[in-house]
């Protein structure tokens, strides 16, 4: 019984902690919130659908040639992704998070769909854009779908009018030399509206696979996630987030944790009660 205890002691604490460090921010993002760091009060992202993506947005893109979002536009469905390729934090799980969902599905890059990254800080140069898209053709092993995938940056005009679009606001901390910012994906039709959004590092493969066909037919479907995930403040000498939510992994341990010491309990007493009650039938049956 004092095993029980302590196992379920343990399972509370670690949920209560795991609650208390996830930051699980479902509605009104742009608010302030006495749970959010000063430099988050005013990060958010809170796309509208059907919201039009201007196609005459000029960037750079990897190669260093100048584009426009409208080159993207007209044939197929589009990825849309705000990451800036220096982001010590949460960026590069965006990032991986796309690749390894994309890989699941057996459309291709630049054939079905395309991939467009646009970064929002602009000392981000081609160089690194050009990092970025090597290291995600890399995970996504289809070299044949190099075309499809663009990794631009851009002035301030240009980021803020895309951005603003997309109801994604960030920060600059000045000290720290990073963004604070939400995370989340865009699927935009051919046209270049919004049809759907996805938020978080977790973009499940059917969900995204049922959007980009509804995105390709111009459909405007709704949103799957309303979990969104901060990104701010990496702290290298402790090598952890020093005011990010990444623990959703984490969280969903601890609460199978909880659901496990809950079943055992549950059973326990169960057995217990059965136990004691054979023990009296022999009893009873005497008188």
């Amino acid at each position: 019984m004092n095993v029980l205890r302590t196992i379920s002691g343990t399972a509370l604490l670690l949920l209560a902690a795991g609650a208390g460090s996830a930051q699980m921010i479902p509605d009104n993002v742009g608010q302030s919130s006495k749970s959010l760091p000063p430099a988050l009060v005013n990060v958010r992202f809170d796309p509208q659908l059907n919201a039009q993506i201007p196609a005459d947005a000029s960037f750079v893109d990897e190669m260093g040639a100048p584009v426009t979002l409208g080159q993207y536009f007209g044939k197929r469905p589009v990825v849309l992704v705000f990451a800036y390729y220096t982001c010590p934090m949460l960026c590069s799980q965006v990032e991986q998070a796309v690749v390894g969902t994309l890989k699941m599905l057996s459309f291709n890059p630049g054939t079905d769909y395309d991939v467009v990254f646009v970064s929002f800080d602009t000392s981000d140069t081609p160089e690194a854009a050009l990092k970025k898209k090597h290291e995600a053709l890399r995970r996504f092993a289809r070299p044949t779908t190099d075309g499809g995938w663009h990794f631009l940056t851009g002035t301030r005009e240009s980021i803020d009018a895309v951005t603003k679009a997309a109801d994604f606001t960030y920060s600059y901390d000045e000290k720290s030399k990073t963004y604070g910012h939400a995370s989340g994906i865009l699927l935009l039709t051919p046209g270049g509206r919004i049809s759907r959004y996805f938020f978080g590092v977790e973009y499940p493969a059917s969900n995204v696979r049922l959007g980009l066909v509804d995105a390709s037919a111009g459909k405007i479907g709704t949103p799957v996630d309303h979990l969104l995930l901060f990104c701010y403040q990496y702290d290298p000498t402790r090598a952890r987030y020093s005011a990010t939510i990444m623990t959703v992994i984490r969280m969903g341990g601890v609460v199978t944790l909880f659901c496990m010491v809950l079943g055992f309990v549950i059973f326990w007493r169960r057995d217990h009660r059965n136990e004691h009650s054979n023990q009296e039938l022999p009893t009873q049956g005497a008188h």
